[in-house]
């Protein structure tokens, strides 16, 4: 059978460095010139940004809960299937899961076949790293553990030692990264601006810069050989070219999808069912008049807080986007989006869809994966956010539902705002697998 390269990159726990050791990982394979496909654990819709400006392609997320495992096989051959190298960053610590390891990068990895490479903090240890990393060797079988690279070396002095644990612990040392404050990653607010794009491009190279200083590609791809994925019937969209509207035809149903600085938390495989429905537009209201002719539009989760000000100037978009849900105009919002129909966000005037107003007073993490069940479908996603809404002064005779339920089953309170053919809410809806047609039935 003919051989591949894939590796999934875990970490012994959070804030050991995965994002900006992925970032430079996949900026240094592309500069020998390989296809690289990254994908991300979990539900994040920030990481994959990331990977998409170090590699030049999109990232697809893998998650075991929104997702049945059938599809997640599915999403990683279909979108791995033309990649030289394909690289999946996981979430948390490799077995940190919704429940114990349900969840785990390390679910991701045993389910794909993937091997891992372990990224261990060397913060303040030396050799007490060896139980440690053989704990992880060990613990599992079914995980298959490529080598392990440490972060925040501080000498080689300490390097050595660490290499020493590696060994005594049955693993193989692929290299390490240095205790570099120009590699911490400065803000969430990925792509915002031109300079911070910029900032975040140097950051690339300064990682890729350290990886292929002190990290052994070619023993870390010889590692990470697998069996090829099989070929999938159609080649996933480049970066670049998902943002080009599909071409039109005389009976599709138009799909409207804000896309900008404010607008861009957005799932890949979500972007291709939408494309499978009909024909598709993005459109940007920060800056476009008015909303495209649409037969549904889709505001999907972002920063408008940060940009709160320049959408409510943008008064003939909110027009147009109120005209429409008035009309009985499908509309899907999520998070950002449904920030967006609000009254206003702390007093900026926003659509006016909704009585509600949007604040980022009194901030305070919402987190978690979120599911309903509507005619006998699941419906699966997840809810990330600091703000909070509170009853406005606005007209509109709004239902809200509340029928969400957390990975185990645990009532939340996080509530559906259905007016008209309007429905809006917190949740990230994940329907890559199944439709979110089902929605409306509610």
């Amino acid at each position: 059978m003919k051989e591949d390269n894939a590796l999934l990159i875990g970490a012994a726990s959070s804030g050991c460095g995965k994002t900006t050791f992925t970032m430079g990982l996949l900026r240094a394979l592309s500069r020998r010139s390989l296809g690289v496909q990254p994908f991300k654990c979990g539900p994040d819709y920030i990481d994959p940004l990331y990977h998409r400006q170090a590699a030049a392609r999109e990232s697809v997320n893998l998650d075991t809960f929104m997702a049945s495992a059938d599809h997640v096989r599915q999403l990683y051959a279909h979108y791995g299937s033309d990649a030289d190298v394909r690289v999946i960053e996981g979430a948390m610590g490799l077995y940190d899961g919704y429940d114990a390891r349900r969840g785990s990068a390390a679910e991701v990895a045993m389910l794909l076949d993937v091997p891992v490479v372990l990224l261990v903090s060397a913060r303040a240890v030396a050799y007490s790293v060896a139980p440690l990393i053989y704990g992880f060797r060990c613990f599992n079988p079914q995980l298959r553990l490529a080598g392990v690279v440490f972060n925040f070396v501080a000498s080689e002095r300490q390097y050595a030692t660490l290499r020493q644990a590696c060994r005594d612990a049955g693993a193989e040392c692929l290299g390490y990264l240095g205790r570099n404050a120009d590699l911490t990653i400065p803000s969430r607010h990925l792509g915002l601006t031109i300079e911070e794009q910029r900032q975040t491009e140097r950051l690339i190279d300064r990682a890729a810069d350290e990886v292929e200083a002190h990290v052994d590609l070619d023993r870390l791809l010889a590692a990470a050989t697998v069996a090829t994925v099989p070929a999938a019937s159609s080649r996933p969209v480049r970066c670049g070219s998902a943002a080009t509207p599909s071409a039109p035809s005389a009976s599709a149903t138009t799909i409207a999808v804000a896309r900008d600085e404010a607008f861009n938390f957005t799932y890949r495989a979500n972007i291709d069912a939408l494309a499978r429905r009909g024909r598709f537009v993005f459109f940007s209201p920060l800056r476009d008049r008015s909303l495209p002719d649409c037969d549904l539009l889709y505001l999907p989760g972002g920063y408008p807080e940060l940009f709160a000000q320049q959408l409510s100037d943008n008064t003939t978009m909110r027009k147009s986007i109120r005209d429409y849900a008035e009309a009985g105009g499908r509309v899907l919002a999520e998070c950002g989006g449904f920030m967006y129909l609000c009254c206003d966000i702390d007093g900026r005037p926003m659509c006016g869809v909704l009585p509600l107003s949007a604040t980022m007073d009194g901030a305070r993490l919402h987190l978690g994966y979120r599911q309903l069940t509507v005619g006998g479908q699941t419906l699966r996603g997840h809810e990330f956010h600091y703000s909070s809404v509170r009853p406005s002064a606005c007209p509109p005779d709004v239902r809200r539902l509340v029928l969400q339920q957390s990975a185990t089953g645990a009532p939340v309170d996080t509530p559906i705002y259905k007016y008209k053919n309007v429905l809006a809410g917190y949740t990230h809806w994940y329907w890559g697998e199944q439709p979110f047609e089902s929605l409306w039935n509610i």
